[in-house]
This record gives C-alpha cells, structure tokens and sequence, in this order.
C-alpha cells in the first residue's frame, strides 16, 4: 500500500536522501497486528543460543565483582592501587564514566520527544534501560569506596549519631541529590512508557504467571480514550522534568572537580565539556548494545540503518564538541600564566601518562571523523567497532583527569605513580558483568523496543504517504495528466 508512493529503495535503504519523499522509520510492510507480534515475539519465543552464552559470561564477571567487593570489604581499601597523593582511583574513574554512559537514554527519551523526533521511537526503550543499570552500575562505587563500609550511610544528607551534621557546601553530597534524583526520575520516564507495552504483552501471554506479573505491572490498562489522554500528559511532564536533568546532572558530578583547587580541575569549562562528553559516551553505548541485538533478535526492521546513521551523526558532533575542549583546556592554561596549571597540562601530553591521554585523544577525537563519510555512518560493522574504542576513550578522559592532577599536585615531594591492582580491575569487569546481566534480563522479559510509539509512527507515516497520493493526483489533474505520469 505505502509502496505505491515511497519508491522501493528507500524502503531498502531508508539513509538514502530523497527530498520528494520523506524515508520510512518501520520497514518491512508490518501492519499494526504484524509490529505486535515481531517486537512482542522477542519476549515470547526461545532465547538464542548466544543470549545463553552472553549470560553466563556476564554472570561470571558479576561474581567477580561480589568476591572483589568482598574481599574489599574485609581488607580495607588498601588492596586498591591508592596511595598519597592519589585518594582517588579507579572508584571515581568509574563512576564518573558510568553516569556519563546514562546521559544518551535520557537525551533521546525526553529531549528529542520534546522536539518530536520520530526516529527516536526505535532506539528509545534500550536507550532508557540503559541508562537505568548505568546508574546502578554508578552508584556500587560511591557506596564501596568510603574504606569503612558500615558508615556508608554518612552519604546520605541525614545527621548522625556523631553530630555530624551534611555540608551542603560539598560537591559529593551534591552529588547524592543529582543522581538520586536522575535515576529516579529516568525510572519513571522508562516505566511509564512501558506500562501500554506491558499490558499487550499481558494480553498475549500464553500462561497464567506471565498474565500475573504482566497484568501487575501494567497497572490495569485498558487503552481507553481517557487513559491514553491521561498516559500523554503524564509522559510529557516526565520528559519535560528529564529535560533539564541531561544538562544538570553531568554539571553536578563535574563540580566534584571544579569547585576545588587541584591544578587541572579548577576550571569553568567542565561543566558543557563533561555533558557533551556524557551524550558522546551514552551514545556509543547505546550503538555498541543495538547493532548486535537487532541482528540477534531480527528487529531490523523497527532498529534501521537510518536510526544508526543518525545516532552516528550525534556522535560526531559531540566527539568535536569534546575534542574542542580539549584544546581549550591547554589554551586555558597557557592563557592563565599559572605555572603549576601549565606544567599540569603538558604532563598530561608528555609526561608519565602520555600512554593514556594519546589513547584518549585516539579514540574519542580522532575516531569520530571517520563519520564524516556516510559510507562509514551506514556500516554497522565500522559503527560497532567506533562505539567500542569511543567508550574506551571515555574512560581514559576520565582516568587522564582525575589520576593525573592528583599524582603530580602542588608538594614534587609527595608525588607518586598510581597502579590499579587485580581488586581494582576485578571491580571494573564486574560492573560491566552487572550492567549486562541486567541489559540481558530485560532483553529477555521486556520489549526491548516501544511497540506503540512504533504503531504510531507507522501510522503518521501511512498519513503522510496517503497525503502524498492525494497532492501527487491533484496535480497531475490539474496539468491534464495521469497521476504518476511524467508531466
């Protein structure tokens, strides 16, 4: 039906650019009943072979997390590679990449709803997940790495038994507020938009525990006139609360860092540079997790080159945006007259760790520019590959900035080299393995993509393509033509 007005290769290739006809965001000629049942038969069919595979990989890296944080919790942070002056090593490292690799699911969710993107509809839901087990993942670190595990709840702004009373005026508890509040609100962004999926899925389900826990959790939906106005109202509101948390959040965690006087933190530029770098990290995540699994769970379809190209596209100009600031950080330096500034930033370049800041600026700078061509934006093989050495990158921007300014301060006295030990590595592979033991479990049980807001841009884009036939008739009915005649 569709095909009559959208020549045929753009269905093919929807990347291909033809200003007389807008590309389709849903291939394959699904109707309604049809996006049901592929998006829906991910969850309801066998896993694969390889989903097995990926999950006992995943569940051995997080066992050795819990032997890590185990043994952590029983030595005391001395089996960390922390020495004086670095207090902060592979913890913080962590942490601060693992906020950052959340901010794409909720500038795809919130953002780019208020700007009504529809090509956000296929890439939104894992987006979202995503986002949710990053800050999980985040949030193990601050918790481990106070040394005295049974006075974590010192994070909390609560008083205790010390009189001790929050200082407002720390960036670390600034902290606890700006992730609390971003996971929580990123929560429930994600859940509401599950809650129409979630009854669909309850109303195919084959067995009566699945009617149960689906029909729990959607909350009693029944798809009516008033629910979907109110459901509407709701999801704006929430995008329009997370709006604001994209920019803040990531500005928050750099506070850590700029608020005090350690040579290459003190600077204003952190805050845009640490965002910018957040969507850039955040979207390669995303592309390193839907390139296989819409090869592996047959959603091409709904997940299209096009999606890709696009995320692709975003990629780029915030890797350009962080290469900027990189040069920006040795203008400021130069510019500031400050020795001890200047002597910190060609370090970073020549010095001990040079290793770390050229790999960094290999990846993160240098390996975006390969988007430039649309030939490298639509090959999914070069795109997983770029995403994987991005997210690299990420974590040496992260280690070149903390490690660095701490190992060489303002006392050449107490200088010292810092070595992560097997602890420190061990509690970085099992976060990875807790990240993709929960992206796999939802992978499993949820819809990994937003089955009505797919049913509602294929809709718009029959709509469009209807409204087409019709201008494309009247004009040629005016020119005396056939419609579809060449006049």
């Amino acid at each position: 039906m569709a095909h009559a007005t959208v020549p045929a290769e753009l269905y093919e290739d929807n990347t291909r650019e033809d200003p007389r006809h807008r590309s389709p965001l849903v291939l394959g000629g699904h109707d309604l009943a049809g996006i049901s049942d592929a998006i829906c038969g991910v969850v309801e069919r066998p896993m694969p072979k390889v989903w097995y595979l990926a999950m006992a990989v995943s569940l051995t890296a997080l066992a050795l997390l819990g032997v890590c944080i185990g043994y952590l919790f029983l030595t005391g942070t001395g089996t960390w590679g922390l020495n004086s002056p670095v207090n902060w090593g592979w913890a913080i490292v962590n942490f601060v990449w693992w906020v950052g690799i959340g901010h794409a699911g909720t500038l795809i969710s919130a953002i780019l709803y208020l700007f009504r993107q529809k090509w956000r509809t296929g890439i939104n839901r894992a987006a979202e997940a995503m986002t949710i087990f990053a800050v999980i993942c985040a949030g193990t670190f601050p918790g481990i790495h106070v040394g005295r595990v049974w006075m974590a709840y010192y994070l909390a702004p609560i008083p205790n038994q010390m009189d001790m009373w929050p200082q407002f005026r720390s960036p670390l508890l600034w902290d606890v507020f700006a992730v609390n509040t971003y996971f929580t609100v990123s929560l429930l962004f994600w859940y509401m938009g599950l809650v129409p999926d979630l009854a669909t899925l309850r109303d195919r389900a084959k067995t009566r525990v699945r009617q149960i826990a689906y029909g729990l959790f959607s909350l009693g939906w029944r798809g009516s006139n008033r629910a979907w106005h109110r459901y509407e109202r709701a999801y704006l509101i929430l995008a329009a609360l997370a709006t604001p948390l994209v920019l803040s959040v990531h500005s928050v965690v750099s506070f850590d860092f700029a608020v005090s006087q350690i040579p290459g933190w003190h600077t204003t530029i952190f805050p845009p540079y640490f965002v910018a770098g957040a969507i850039f990290s955040g979207f390669a995540m995303v592309l390193t997790l839907l390139v296989p699994c819409r090869k592996l769970f047959g959603l091409e379809d709904f997940i299209t080159r096009r999606h890709i190209e696009n995320m692709n596209k975003v990629i780029l100009a915030t890797g350009t945006m962080v290469g900027y600031a990189y040069g920006t950080e040795f203008f400021i330096a130069w510019y500031s007259g400050v020795e001890v500034e200047q002597f910190t930033f060609l370090a970073r370049a020549r010095g001990h760790y040079a290793w770390a800041y050229w790999t960094m600026i290999t990846c993160n700078v240098i390996t975006p520019q390969i988007f430039w061509l649309k030939s490298m934006r639509t090959n999914l093989w070069v795109t997983f590959i770029a995403s994987i050495f991005v997210n690299i990158g990420m974590w040496f921007e992260r280690f070149v900035i903390i490690i660095t300014s701490l190992s060489a301060d303002f006392l050449p006295s107490s200088w010292d080299y810092y070595r992560p030990t097997w602890v420190d590595v061990g509690t970085y592979v099992g976060s990875l393995g807790l990240f993709m033991t929960l992206f796999l479990l939802f992978c499993r049980y949820l819809p990994m993509v937003a089955i009505s807001e797919v049913k509602a841009t294929k809709v718009q884009q029959e709509h469009q393509e209807h409204n087409a036939r019709v201008q494309e008739a009247a004009f040629a009915a005016a020119l005396g033509a056939p419609a579809g005649g060449d006049a």
